[in-house]
């Protein structure tokens, strides 16, 4: 999600050594969003297309793995997450790229639109998995991907609500100043929250439904994932996460 809007910096990057339009990996604006551009080259500057590539990968095997047996009502579960990871994912690629007041403010309001459906979808396949458990008399929470899931599960709906608040109600956290102490963190947080989000559809694939079903393979999750992050991880600013 995002920060306040009066909680953004307007720091000039050119005075302070192009200091936010430096990422982790590469020079100075490799992953800036240049001006008269739109938000849409936000989502391939870059790494970004690596990321792009992984996402959509992931998501075709978790498709194709449904899609091609029987639909049951515990299908959508799958198909609401990954379609929920693939929204989040790109509500921090529109973002990274971002560095002047009227672009951050921009991709502010994209990034919390996509991340909030997103997490109502994840919300959504929650309440399907919950609702297959209780229909079926099964065990709840059990498996290191289901233990995986509540966790990343819950700490989505902290970072979104916490995000909702630093941007549209900062009061409700005592001001834009305390809005701007916790922006570093949301940042930071939302990048854990996709290793997560990436480790248990991982985790998935090694449960029973996953083996005897779907046979969505483990290694080709994986590569997908290395993929997502070998293109998110490099945009990150080193100035947006206060280093």
């Amino acid at each position: 999600m995002a920060s306040s809007s009066t909680a953004i910096p307007d720091g000039n990057p050119a005075a302070e050594g192009r200091g936010e339009e430096e990422p982790l990996l590469g020079r100075p604006g490799d992953a800036s969003q240049e001006e008269g551009k739109g938000l849409p080259f936000n989502f391939v500057i870059g790494t970004g297309v690596v990321a792009q590539a992984g996402i959509w990968i992931l998501v075709a095997l978790v498709w194709a793995g449904v899609f091609l047996h029987p639909l049951i009502v515990f299908s959508a579960h799958p198909l609401l997450n990954s379609a929920g990871v693939l929204l989040v994912t790109q509500g921090i690629l529109v973002l990274q790229p971002t560095h002047t007041a009227q672009q951050k403010r921009q991709g502010t309001v994209v990034h919390s639109v996509l991340n909030a459906f997103g997490v109502d979808l994840l919300i959504a396949g929650l309440v399907v998995i919950e609702y297959t458990k209780i229909s079926h008399g099964g065990i709840h929470f059990e498996s290191p991907h289901a233990i995986l899931g509540l966790i990343t599960y819950a700490l989505f709906i902290v970072q979104a609500l916490v995000g909702l608040a630093q941007y549209y109600t900062p009061a409700v956290l005592g001001g834009v100043g305390n809005a701007k102490k916790l922006y570093k963190y949301h940042r930071a947080s939302g990048y854990v929250l996709l290793v997560l989000a990436l480790a248990t559809v991982a985790a998935a694939t090694q449960t029973d439904y996953s083996k005897t079903t779907l046979h969505i393979q483990l290694w080709a999750v994986l590569v997908a994932g290395v993929l997502v992050l070998a293109g998110v991880l490099p945009r990150i600013k080193k100035q947006k996460l206060g280093l």
